[in-house]
């Protein structure tokens, strides 16, 4: 193995050549999955049934929860195997990453169990009632209940091909399953394919899954012994170091998530009041939504295993170079798409769903989720960084404060006083506050960094000249 391939990229290219490479591929794939997201919401809006629709976004918190096992064990793993790279550590590498594989595998067998026992108490905490529980159930049996396996190990995998460079690989493999999502969607969906509705979206997910962790098997055994990943299960490492490694980025990570899931479900339980148009509305707006945001969360992504390497490489010109050039990216790109959003809410909205009142609320919803995205941008990134560096505990503090002490109040209080339509504006309020504090903790952050890799510099050199 070239270990100089490997690293070249994090030491010495270019950083907008750097940047670009790991970046572009994470953000196309990204965008690919909120294709087959939106496909979900697309053919099942063409059945003009707000059921079936209102059961794909009432779903949407237990899927979103895959991504705290995806966080736990792909976001920790792959720091650790980023920051083992950046000191030549390579056995560590190879451990965290079977650590994360097998850690990841058998949480999916885990999740599945969950939800098939308690199938009737968790479709009532999503918000489902008389009218959409069937349909809802149907989704999450192939999504969840078969699907949790696959779901997750193709998330993780990614990481994990990720961290050593190869953002390619890992996002033609999440590519795959998500372009086959979007053959397989109409054929399984619509009254001229199987006519499942729902359930047929959720088993077009449960196969594409399937197909893109095959890929990632493929992909690993034509590249045995060219690769740092490992899935051998004898490198499964009981030692502590490693998996408090993970586990120290992974947790926060997966806290976070689990967050997001709250805020979710609080934001769906409340628009249920509202019936199945408003539902299926807040539905189309949100994925609608994850555009811009996954665009975002791509780059902050992307830019992950550079920022970890140089830490851990002690090369913090490098790091800042990198996070600034990918900020002025992300910061523009997310402009340029609010203002999209503003301008054509309402024929985005009706693209997906006729029905006059769900066009109604959701050019409005949209509107409102449309403004916070160039805040989200900064925070997510802000974030990528505390994770990439091992700083668990301050990725974990913004996660509690954008969702427990900013969204979920912000979520009552706007319900409050503009019933409904405030609901979409509580996202900005957090955001707008978070940015702020992004900017002052990251700005706080490198100082300090520059301030004690220049003084430990400073000692080894002294420490030289006295021998």
């Amino acid at each position: 193995m070239s270990d100089t391939s490997k690293t070249e990229l994090f030491e010495t290219a270019p950083i907008p050549k750097a940047v670009l490479k790991l970046c572009v591929p994470t953000v196309l794939s990204s965008l690919v999955t909120v294709l087959y997201n939106l496909a979900d919401t697309f053919f099942v809006g063409m059945l003009n049934d707000p059921i079936q629709n209102a059961a794909v976004t009432l779903a949407a918190p237990v899927l979103l929860a895959f991504n705290a096992v995806n966080n736990l064990f792909g976001v920790g793993a792959s720091s650790m195997m980023s920051r083992a790279l950046g000191v030549k550590d390579y056995e560590t590498v190879r451990k965290s990453s079977a650590f994360g594989f097998y850690c990841a595998a058998l949480s999916g067998l885990l999740f599945s169990a969950l939800v098939a026992l308690l199938q009737t108490p968790l479709l009532r905490i999503l918000g489902a009632d008389s009218v959409t529980i069937e349909a809802t159930w149907g989704y999450l049996f192939w999504t969840v209940a078969l699907g949790a396996v696959p779901s997750i190990l193709n998330v993780v995998l990614a990481y994990l091909v990720r961290a050593e460079g190869s953002a390619l690989h890992a996002s033609i493999g999440t590519m795959s399953g998500c372009l086959l999502n979007i053959i397989l969607d109409p054929v399984f969906i619509m009254p001229w394919g199987f006519g499942m509705g729902a359930e047929g979206a959720g088993l077009a997910t449960f196969i594409s899954n399937c197909v893109a962790c095959l890929y990632f098997a493929v992909l690993l055994f034509v590249k045995r012994g060219k690769t740092f990943v490992c899935v051998d299960f004898r490198k499964f490492p009981f030692n502590k170091r490693i998996a408090f490694g993970i586990c120290s980025v992974g947790i926060p990570a997966m806290i976070q998530n689990l967050l997001n899931v709250t805020g979710m479900t609080v934001l769906n339980n409340f628009t249920s009041d509202f019936g199945e148009q408003a539902i299926a509305a807040m539905g189309i707006s949100q994925k609608l939504g994850m555009i811009p945001m996954q665009v975002s969360m791509g780059l902050s992504q992307g830019i992950m295993p550079l920022i970890g390497y140089n830490y851990a490489s002690k090369n913090i010109k490098r790091m800042k170079k990198g996070l600034l050039f990918t900020a002025r990216i992300s910061l523009s790109l997310l402009v340029f798409a609010t203002a999209g959003y503003l301008i054509f809410a309402e024929p985005l909205v009706r693209s997906f769903m006729s029905d006059p009142q769900v066009v109604a609320y959701g050019e409005r919803f949209l509107r409102g989720f449309a403004l916070a995205q160039p805040f989200l941008c900064i925070d997510f990134l802000a974030v990528g960084v505390f994770q990439a560096c091992g700083m668990g505990s301050k990725a974990l503090l913004f996660a509690f404060l954008r969702k427990i002490v900013l969204e979920i109040p912000a979520l009552f209080i706007l319900n409050w006083l503009f019933p409904l339509y405030g609901l979409a504006y509580a996202q900005l309020c957090s955001e707008i506050v978070l940015t702020c504090a992004a900017v002052l903790v990251i700005m706080r952050l490198f100082a300090s960094l520059s301030k004690k890799f220049n003084q430990d510099h400073s000692e080894k050199k002294a420490d030289g000249n006295m021998l």
